[in-house]
């Protein structure tokens, strides 16, 4: 893989601040991180889930660590400490204003947050040599944003059709009046994926790939399942679902300060947005919940350390990334 990495993703690194005084010293290292993020050097590794262990319990994680992340001592002292949940009331107003909070993200940043996704085709080789029998590869992008997935690969391969969907109406209105747009190659629709019937819009075993680029992680916990079962009935026999989203024991995960938990490893930002973080574990007892093929699927840990030498920082990223196929037939399941 190349060791240089686009780095357009979400840069969380200076979203958590807090008004305690004990965050400050975090802060300072995330707005200089922030400030020389272009600057620095990536140094990718994956470590694969062994396929004999994907469906075996694995206890490294309540021991703070796991193969991609050893964490010091101050950190662990960190998380054992962080153990005061934000209250219910609270809780549930962020999930009826969830929408209003991503739409609020994109009225604030419109479409210069992200960067466009060049290293996707790169990471997910599947998008290129996927095979189709009418020559067209049809795409469903779930949480499409502003479209930065879509537009690079719409424009490097002319036999993909994209389906793109997002949880934020303006986010959707923006793909619409991105000038690449056309409606014969692209359909952008608003949809909440935890309720809102995907096959209402995309007919049933008809997506030959789907992607979810660090959208689950946005979506309450005990809503999960039902997301992924909506994704999976568009989904053609054999199809693929793209995954990747952010890990347990991520750098900007063990930077909230107290009073952001919502649970066990979801956390909310300041912004009001969340962010779950994932062990290779709980996503493969998700995907093999609603029956995803466990004996082809694939589930790794990418670890990505951020340096910048002249600053002496270096940021430990941690993503989880995933390959998961829908069964040819029922016996698969």
């Amino acid at each position: 893989m190349d060791n240089k990495c686009n780095l357009g993703e979400r840069n969380e690194l200076n979203e958590n601040s807090s008004h305690n005084s004990e965050q400050s010293v975090d802060d300072s290292l995330a707005d200089s991180v922030d400030v020389h993020l272009k600057k620095m050097t990536v140094t990718d590794s994956k470590v694969e889930v062994d396929k004999s262990e994907m469906l075996a319990s694995n206890d490294c994680e309540e021991n703070f660590g796991h193969s991609a992340r050893t964490l010091t001592p101050e950190e662990i002292a960190k998380l054992k400490k962080d153990v005061t949940c934000v209250s219910d009331f609270k809780q549930n107003k962020l999930e009826k204003e969830a929408q209003k909070n991503w739409d609020l993200f994109y009225k604030r940043n419109t479409t210069k947050f992200f960067k466009d996704r060049h290293w996707t085709k790169r990471e997910f080789d599947d998008l290129c040599a996927l095979e189709t029998e009418t020559g067209q590869r049809i795409i469903l992008e779930v949480g499409c944003g502003v479209g930065n997935f879509i537009w690079p690969l719409l424009q490097e391969d002319k036999s993909l059709f994209f389906y793109a969907c997002d949880f934020s109406p303006r986010a959707v209105q923006f793909v619409k009046d991105n000038p690449e747009y056309d409606s014969t190659r692209c359909s952008a629709f608003q949809c909440d994926i935890t309720k809102d019937d995907l096959s209402v819009t995309i007919p049933q075993d008809s997506v030959d790939v789907v992607s979810m680029i660090f959208v689950l992680s946005a979506i309450h916990p005990d809503k999960m399942e039902a997301a992924l079962s909506n994704i999976m009935k568009v989904m053609k026999p054999g199809g693929n679902l793209l995954f990747r989203d952010y890990g347990l024991y991520d750098y900007a995960m063990l930077r909230f300060a107290s009073g952001h938990k919502l649970s066990e490893n979801f956390y909310v930002r300041q912004d009001g947005t969340r962010a779950y973080y994932f062990s290779t574990d709980k996503l493969l007892d998700l995907v093999k919940s609603v029956g995803f093929d466990m004996t082809l699927s694939q589930c790794e840990y990418i670890q990505r350390d951020t340096v910048n030498k002249k600053e002496d920082l270096c940021v430990p990223r941690i993503f989880v990334q995933g390959r998961f196929i829908k069964p040819k037939s029922p016996e698969h399941s």
